[in-house]
Parts: C-alpha cells; sequence; structure tokens
C-alpha cells in the first residue's frame, strides 16, 4: 500500500519537474535571445561606421553637383538676352616656330587665356579656394568660341594629357587657358627682299557671338601679351610685339571684336651676303680679268666670259627657288640682274673687240701687201705666242725687233744665207719671250684700255646707289 502511493506522488512530482524544467529552460531561452540579437546589431553598426571611416570606398562628391551643373543649361551664353558677356584675353607667346616666305605664312605656339565670369558657376566656399579641372569638365559648360583669323592650321598640345586647364573661382569668375600651335597666314611685301622688315599680325575672334553677345579685349591692356625672352629666328630679327584690337564687319552678321597680336621681324642679311650678293660681286670681278688677257686669246677669253655668265645664272636661280613667285621685282632681282649684266656686258666686249681687230688686221694687211713668206714666218711666231692663227700679229708690235735683212743688203744683192735667217729667226723669238709683257699692253685694243676703268667705276657707284637706298 505504502509503495503504491509513493509510486503515484513520483508519478505527479515528475511531470511538474519536467515542466518547471522546460519553463526554466523556455526562460533562459528567451533571456539570452535579446543579447545575441543586440550583440549583431552592434557589430552591424560598427561595420558601417568602419566602412564611412574608409575614405577609399566611399564615392566623392561629384564637381558637376558642387557646380550645380545639371540644374543650367550651358547651351546658353552667361546672361543670356542681356548685356554682352565681357570676354578678356591673356596671351604669352611660347615661340615662334617658323617663317615661310614662299608659302607666306608663320608658325606660332602660344598659351592662350580667357577671362569671364558665369555666376551659374559659383559654389559655396568657406576658405574662397578656387577650383582646377582638366579639359573633361569644358565639354559640359559655355566657353568662348574664339578661333584665329587666317589660320591654316592649329591644334591643342595634348602631350601627357590635352594642354587645357578650366579654374572656376567661388563668385563665378573662370579662368580658361590652352596651349596652342596654330599656321597663320601674313601678308609679307618682298618688294626690298632680304633687306626687308614684315609686319605680322595674329587675329583673335568669336566665330558665333558678335559684338551684341560678346566683348573681346585684352584684359590687361598692352600689358595682356607677354613673350619668352628666348624667342629667336635663324633669318629674323624680333623687333618689337604689340597687342591691338579692332572690330570687323561681315555682312550677313554684323560686327564682331577682333584682337590682333602684332609682330615686326626684320631680316638677317649676312645669310644672302655669303650665299648670293659676294658670289655675284665675285663673278662680276672676274669677269674684268678678260680685259687683261690678250686680245688674240680667243678660247681664254671666251670661256672665261661663258663661265661667268653660267655661274651668274645659278645664282640666279638658286635665289628664285626659296621665293614666292611673285610679280614685282626685289631687291635682291635688282642687284643680281645688274651683276648679272655686267658679265654679259664683258662677253659682248669681247666680241666688238675680236670683231674690230679682225677688220683692222685685214686692213693693214692690204695696205702693206707683205711678201707671202714673211706674213708666213710672222703667223707661226703668233701661234708660238698665243696659240692661236692670226693673219697677222705684228700690226701693232715694233717690227724693228724683229727684223729680217735689210734694205742695204738687199740693193747690193746680197742675199742672205740660210745662217743669217736661222740667227734672225731665233733672234725674233728670244725678244717676243723677254718682252711679253710690253707686246700685250701695246697691242691691246682701245675698248679693252677703256672697258678696264669703265666697268668697275660703273659697278662701283652702283653699289653705292644700291645700298644706299635699301640700307
Amino acid at each position: 500500500m505504502i509503495l503504491a502511493i509513493k509510486l503515484l506522488l513520483l508519478t505527479c512530482i515528475w511531470p511538474t519537474s519536467l515542466l518547471i524544467s522546460h519553463s526554466d529552460h523556455h526562460h533562459h531561452y528567451h533571456h539570452h535571445h535579446p543579447q545575441r540579437s543586440f550583440m549583431k546589431r552592434h557589430n552591424s553598426k560598427r561595420e558601417i561606421k568602419t566602412r564611412k571611416i574608409d575614405s577609399t570606398k566611399v564615392r566623392p562628391m561629384k564637381s558637376e553637383q558642387l557646380l550645380r551643373i545639371e540644374d543650367h543649361d550651358f547651351a546658353m551664353r552667361p546672361g543670356f538676352g542681356g548685356s554682352p558677356i565681357p570676354v578678356g584675353i591673356d596671351v604669352q607667346v611660347e615661340s615662334i616656330d617658323s617663317i615661310s616666305e614662299v608659302d607666306m605664312d608663320f608658325t606660332m605656339t602660344l598659351y592662350l587665356r580667357h577671362y569671364w565670369k558665369d555666376e551659374r558657376l559659383s559654389f559655396p566656399s568657406t576658405r574662397n579656394r578656387s577650383m582646377t579641372f582638366d579639359g573633361r569638365l569644358i565639354k559640359k559648360i559655355w566657353v568662348p568660341d574664339i578661333f584665329f583669323v587666317h589660320s591654316k592650321r592649329s591644334f591643342i598640345h595634348d602631350t601627357t594629357m590635352e594642354n587645357v586647364m578650366l579654374r572656376v573661382y567661388p563668385d563665378g569668375n573662370v579662368l580658361f587657358s590652352l596651349r596652342i600651335t596654330v599656321s597663320a597666314m601674313c601678308f609679307m611685301d618682298f618688294s626690298r627682299f632680304p633687306l626687308d622688315t614684315q609686319n605680322c599680325s595674329l587675329e583673335l575672334e568669336s566665330y558665333a557671338y558678335n559684338e551684341e553677345d560678346l566683348m573681346l579685349y585684352w584684359k590687361h591692356g598692352n600689358e595682356s601679351l607677354s613673350t619668352d625672352e628666348h624667342i629667336s629666328l635663324s633669318q629674323f630679327f624680333i623687333e618689337e610685339f604689340s597687342a591691338s584690337s579692332g572690330l570687323a564687319f561681315y555682312s550677313s552678321t554684323g560686327w564682331y571684336n577682333r584682337l590682333f597680336i602684332n609682330f615686326a621681324l626684320r631680316r638677317h642679311i649676312f645669310f644672302f651676303v655669303l650665299q648670293s650678293y659676294f658670289p655675284s660681286m665675285l663673278m662680276v670681278m672676274l669677269s674684268w680679268v678678260s680685259f687683261w688677257i690678250d686680245r688674240r686669246a680667243v678660247p681664254a677669253r671666251v670661256s672665261l666670259g661663258i663661265t661667268t655668265v653660267l655661274t651668274m645664272s645659278t645664282i640666279i636661280t638658286g635665289v628664285s627657288a626659296s621665293m614666292p613667285q611673285v610679280s614685282y621685282i626685289k631687291a635682291v632681282d635688282v642687284y643680281l640682274w645688274i651683276s648679272f649684266l655686267f658679265v654679259f656686258l664683258s662677253v659682248i666686249e669681247y666680241a666688238a673687240v675680236n670683231y674690230l681687230t679682225t677688220v683692222e688686221e685685214r686692213k693693214q694687211l692690204k695696205r702693206r701687201g707683205k711678201a707671202a713668206g714673211l706674213y708666213n714666218i710672222d703667223a707661226v711666231q703668233a701661234m708660238a705666242f698665243d696659240g692661236c692663227y692670226h693673219d697677222t700679229d705684228t700690226t701693232d708690235i715694233d717690227l724693228t725687233t724683229f727684223s729680217v735683212p735689210s734694205e742695204e743688203s738687199s740693193t747690193r744683192g746680197q742675199a742672205p744665207s740660210t745662217p743669217t735667217l736661222d740667227a734672225a729667226r731665233i733672234k725674233r723669238k728670244r725678244s717676243l719671250k723677254g718682252n711679253v709683257g710690253r707686246i700685250i699692253l701695246q697691242n691691246n685694243h682701245a675698248i679693252d684700255t677703256y672697258s678696264r676703268v669703265i666697268f668697275p667705276t660703273v659697278y662701283i657707284v652702283f653699289n653705292f646707289f644700291y645700298w644706299g637706298l635699301y640700307i
């Protein structure tokens, strides 16, 4: 009986303990679960906080958002519909790369800077600091459409990146800078070449906006144009750089503001003195040598004259090849063609001397009526003297030097023997060799004598007038 009661009590107490145990376990479960959830939320916040601190993983604010580019229409100029927007220009010339007379153009590398104000680009800044951008932002905002008038080709340098800078200030002021190389026309006047001074200009103008929409001006007046101190050219000396402005009118679109970069170039003459003037002087003086050569030396004088003429032709051709085909006479053409005329006249002078000498010798031959034997002897002696055959070579020479048997021996009937003739020939040859200089001077034609003085005198006078006029 007692055993049955114990079993009954155990049966009643066991489920209760199991229930209490289960209840405690359930209470313990609910007690620990919120803590674990709190730990997860805490870890998540720390992870988010860690991510925010890591700047490499945070996307920075776009410049477009700071400048509010998406809020405005930059297809229109600042102040559209109102007064024209002022655009200041500042230029720094880096170099003048080349000057081409044949193409009549020049190539220049420069820094072109634009200044204007666009309130749409203003932004808040506590330190009043500007923001600088490269060329990627240029296409999204309004910039002045400046172009170079009379330009043939131009490009913006792009090594290593495109050489473009945009600087925006908090109040909306903008600086836009470019590094450009441009080739433009230069209307040159070669009437004084190579003693000339050329005035060239690079012209800037807005392409779309006339003076009612855009006012183009030099930012700092005459000081807006600056140059590198080391600019130099091989053939020119840069005399001055200056800035000016004006207006240009187009019948279909109206008046436009235009800016001018003016520079004067004076040519170095030393190169052309060495290449053209000095050689032509030498050729002219070389042609005068023929006046001192015996008039019977036909091959020597003709070859000398032809050589000088051909050399002058080569000099003239070389100068013309490096110059544009202009329809007016240049200063160098005047000098070269006058020099060519002197050389040509020296050849004509000898042609006249040779013709008159031939006529004179024929007349003297007929007048003297020389014997055939004596004539042949004299002709042989002339050939021995200058290598040329002449009808007579002793018309102007003292014939007593080459005397043959005298009239006295002839009247006496004493015929000269063969040894006497041989002795006379030897005497003539020795006398000829010892008096070559005297014979040449005595045998000159009057034209040669006058030409030795007239040609140099006239050429010297021409040089005085030429250099006095062009320098």
